[in-house]
């Protein structure tokens, strides 16, 4: 019988707290039944395993960050959308870099995949960050894309404390939003 009050959702809740802790990649059933209080096959009840359980979290991290960000950019647009929406992406990550590290190598399994909607939430806050600029329709897919990769890419770096120069971090990420809005107004 499970623990009462044992659940998916309490399981993937711990292994995402487990994971912000140790790191994705250390973290092990093991732990986490024994932060659980449960022996490690009372685990496989709620999750199939290790791969499943990287990849719900994986889902839960996509819709934080999708809530996140479209909290941020709430009636913001342009330069005060895209500023907001890249420090909430940029302090999550930092926050949480070992649920975070479980979203790289996610492949969706379908349409009805739950990291598919999560994935697809997420992208729907970085297009309504990009609404306040004139992005063609044909071209929003690249401006996503671009605007994802600089936000993943700063703060992946700065989790993994990558920046070692004595030059305040905080500061370059003010240029690396300049720079971001500059670059989408004259491609718009």
């Amino acid at each position: 019988m499970a623990r009462a009050g044992l659940d998916a959702a309490v399981v993937v809740a711990a292994g995402a707290a487990l994971a912000d802790e140790i790191g994705a990649d250390a973290m092990t059933m093991g732990q986490l039944a024994q932060r659980l209080g449960v022996r490690t096959p009372s685990l496989y009840k709620h999750v199939a395993g290790q791969q499943e359980l990287r990849r719900e979290i994986a889902v839960l991290v996509s819709n934080e960050v999708a809530d996140l960000v479209g909290t941020a950019i709430r009636g913001r647009s342009g330069r005060d959308a895209l500023a907001a929406g890249m420090r909430s992406y940029r302090d999550y990550v930092v926050a949480h870099s070992g649920r975070w590290a479980t979203t790289t190598a996610v492949r969706l399994q379908g349409p009805d995949d739950p990291m598919a909607a999560a994935v697809t939430r997420q992208l729907d806050s970085f297009a309504a960050l990009l609404s306040g600029y004139a992005v063609p329709e044909d071209q929003m897919v690249h401006a996503m894309r671009t605007v994802r990769s600089l936000f993943h890419g700063f703060a992946s770096i700065q989790a993994a404390h990558g920046f070692q120069l004595d030059v305040d971090v905080d500061e370059s990420f003010e240029w690396l939003i300049e720079i971001t809005d500059r670059g989408l107004r004259a491609m718009t």
